[in-house]
């Protein structure tokens, strides 16, 4: 990886050099390439990923239908946050679109962070937090879409 992610990351912004010293240790620089699965729905959850560069493709396989996408993570992104929540297992699973450069925090070693030295791990909750609920926001808007789209088609298909 070049350069140093912890600079150009939105999520560590404000950061002081005794919080990024913490910091990156916990961190694992990841290269993945296109097609690379990160995880997949129902493993076991272990890592956070932050997305350096790159995109990633969130899939939800429902159990009545083929898999569908639901988002596409970019730079500044969050994904596998199912880890950071102490879950079992990831919800969705997700795929590496291109060739993408990831740092990654196992889900134990960002809750004893949080344990350890509470005002950096808070901090660093907060952002992942923030980073997450805009996700989701526009995941609501992409699903809403969706659905919309499939409605559509259902009762064109009725008319015929």
């Amino acid at each position: 990886m070049s350069g140093d992610p912890f600079i150009h990351l939105p999520v560590f912004e404000g950061f002081n050099e005794q919080q990024l010293a913490l910091l990156r240790p916990l961190f694992s620089p990841i290269d993945a390439y296109a097609g690379d699965e990160l995880f997949e729905q129902g493993e076991t959850a272990r890592y956070l990923y932050l997305v350096v560069s790159g995109e990633v493709t969130i899939r939800y396989k429902p159990e009545d239908g083929p898999a569908l996408t639901v988002t596409r993570v970019r730079p500044g992104g969050v994904v596998g946050w199912s880890a950071a929540l102490g879950s079992r297992s990831y919800t969705s699973g997700a795929m590496c679109e291109v060739y993408s450069q990831l740092l990654r925090i196992s889900g134990p070693d960002l809750r004893n962070l949080c344990t350890e030295h509470p005002e950096t791990g808070m901090l660093l909750l907060e952002r992942l937090a923030s980073i997450i609920a805009a996700r989701l926001r526009h995941t609501h808007e992409q699903v809403m879409a969706l659905l919309k789209q499939g409605l559509r088609s259902n009762f064109a298909s009725i008319e015929e």
